[in-house]
This record gives structure tokens, C-alpha cells and sequence, in this order.
């Protein structure tokens, strides 16, 4: 056994700690506040979701469905009196 200290470079990489992941907010199963229109472009006059959002809503993963929320809420919706 040597006193050396040993070379660094031989020594396997360690992987880099990983956040743990963030558990996500509680929120109500939808945007909707009935007050639904797309008239004059894409985008919901009361919840603030796009027209493809709105169709996928249902089927979208909890941490998509995260990222709409906190885009339509930082936009100043849902609006309930629109």
C-alpha cells in the first residue's frame, strides 16, 4: 500500500446530486370558470388556456397541467368576470 494520495483522474466520476423532486401544489382539477370564450383569437377569455390546452386538458400530465397553471395565473387569470 502507498502513502501517495491517489490520482484523481483514476477515480470514477460521481454522478451530481439530484434535486428532489418538489411535490406539486394543490389545485382544483381545472382552470374552467365557465365564462368560456375564444371569439377573437386562441386563447380563453376566462381561463386563459389556449384552444389545444383546453381540448387536451384531460389527458395532460399533472406536471404539463403545472406549467399551464402557472402561466394563466402569473397572466391574471382565471377571470371570472370578463
Amino acid at each position: 500500500m502507498s502513502d501517495r494520495p491517489a490520482d484523481p483522474a483514476a477515480a470514477p466520476p460521481q454522478p451530481l446530486p439530484q434535486p428532489l423532486p418538489q411535490p406539486l401544489p394543490q389545485r382544483p382539477d381545472t382552470p374552467c370558470v365557465a365564462v368560456c370564450s375564444t371569439t377573437f383569437d386562441d386563447v380563453c377569455r376566462g381561463c386563459g388556456r389556449t384552444v389545444a390546452e383546453v381540448a387536451h386538458w384531460v389527458s395532460m400530465p399533472a406536471e404539463q397541467k403545472e406549467l399551464v397553471w402557472q402561466r394563466i395565473l402569473s397572466q391574471g387569470y382565471p377571470r371570472r368576470n370578463t
